[in-house]
């Protein structure tokens, strides 16, 4: 995958966090419930990098801010071209099947909660998408993440064919 070539490291980058889900989980012990929070953050500098963490604690900010921790650690570079993307693409993450679409100028982010956060994170304005299936929000951003992962920008695709950036366009 194309992943690995598009790792981002996090240094000097003016990164934004948002919060994509929180979940209460209990544990039921003799002693009695045991609550325990995990949640989804995506994190991004609105210019075509983006990353997503998962925390887990017994309190709802360490949670946040360990997901925030574990967003910086996988970053990825994204192709962003006049605030769309540069093709339609479709991807799926266990049971969440997402489907992106760019769109002009003036129209705007048209996609669910999860899906939204990832790509306002990666400073996409607009675009149109759909999920389909599961709307787990975990198996969303992963779906989403893995879309954005397989674009792959006019410039990309010229040097991988071997041919000019004009025979891509007029063949």
């Amino acid at each position: 995958m194309a992943g690995d070539i598009r790792k981002v490291k996090t240094s000097d980058l003016e990164l934004k966090d948002r919060l994509v889900a929180i979940n209460r989980v209990t544990k039921v012990t003799k002693g009695g419930r045991t609550f325990s929070f995990s949640a989804i953050v995506v994190v991004g500098n609105e210019d075509g990098i983006v990353g997503w963490g998962l925390g887990k604690a017994s309190e709802v900010t360490t949670a946040i801010s360990k997901g925030v921790d574990a967003a910086k650690k996988n970053l990825v570079k994204v192709p962003i071209y006049k605030g769309t993307i540069p093709h339609e693409q479709e991807a799926k993450f266990g049971g969440a099947r997402v489907f992106l679409k760019p769109a002009t100028t003036g129209t705007g982010v048209k996609a669910g909660g999860a899906m939204r956060a990832v790509l306002e994170s990666v400073g996409v304005h607009n675009i149109l998408c759909k999920s389909k299936g599961s709307s787990n929000p975990h198996n969303l951003v992963k779906a989403t993440m893995n879309a954005l992962l397989e674009l792959r920008d006019a410039h990309t695709v010229a040097d991988h064919r071997g041919v000019t950036l004009d025979k891509v366009f007029n063949g």
